[in-house]
């Protein structure tokens, strides 16, 4: 296939706190960080037939986890102590897009809850809730801003090269991956620091294959720093990558 990749991006066709519109709104600014890029954004929600995800599952090129409500705690073992707004019914949705990813092992990319499930999935845990990391809700408030370190000789510093200062980053969560709750199979690409320790704000999968999430939300651009576009670029370039490989041993 040639063009531009299709990209799957899981999102929430529904949330407690926001109207339809605003919904509408905040999955809208995930299908224009995919177009930016060059990629095609293709929707799916939990609403989804079976028919309907076998499909995107077997066209994708890429997978984009996008940001929402909490992962069900019992996903990694633990009761609730914290979690709220918890959507069970996506966790399934992307459990499944995420194998479906991994066994073509297609491009991942996780921002903010796809940060945490793709620690949550490779086997991690989560800390169910951090204080003063949001002060209302997404999208409607101003971000609160703070600051994100690169950690060197990480696919995110190869990305940002030569931008190695750290980033002044929003945040829109209360749930957060801390360095003991790392997944074994994950690498930390970055850390901003809290009341409760540092926090992993960036993480990678290790090797030639782009799986990579963000916890801050660069698709939100007024308030993301534009050195984030990059990563947006890199993404649909190892979808670009990854379908001439698999193209070339079909």
């Amino acid at each position: 296939m040639s063009g531009a990749p299709l990209i799957l991006i899981t999102v929430a066709d529904h949330d407690a706190a926001l109207d339809a519109a605003h919904v509408a709104l905040v999955n809208a600014r995930y299908a224009d960080g995919v177009r930016r890029a060059g990629g095609l954004p293709l929707l799916i929600s939990h609403t989804s037939s079976t028919e309907q995800r076998a499909t995107a599952f077997a066209r994708m090129e890429g997978l984009l986890l996008s940001g929402g409500a909490d992962i069900d705690p019992a996903r990694y073992n633990e009761p609730v102590a914290g979690a709220v707004e918890i959507d069970t019914a996506r966790d399934a949705l992307e459990w499944e897009a995420l194998d479906a990813a991994d066994a073509r092992k297609i491009p991942v990319f996780g921002i903010c809850r796809g940060l945490q499930f793709l620690n949550v999935h490779r086997g991690g845990s989560l800390l169910q809730h951090i204080e003063g990391q949001v002060t209302a809700a997404y999208p409607e408030t101003p971000a609160l801003v703070h600051p994100l370190t690169i950690e060197a000789g990480t696919r995110l510093a190869t990305i940002l090269a030569p931008n190695s200062a750290p980033l002044a980053v929003n945040s829109y969560h209360h749930q957060a991956v801390t360095p003991e709750r790392l997944a074994p199979s994950l690498r930390a690409a970055a850390f901003t620091d809290s009341p409760r320790g540092p926090l992993v704000e960036g993480l990678e999968e290790p090797g030639e294959r782009f799986v990579l999430g963000v916890q801050c939300h660069p698709e939100r651009t007024e308030s993301s720093p534009a050195e984030l576009e990059l990563v947006w670029r890199a993404f649909v370039n190892a979808d670009r990558k990854s379908t001439r490989l698999n193209s070339s041993h079909t």
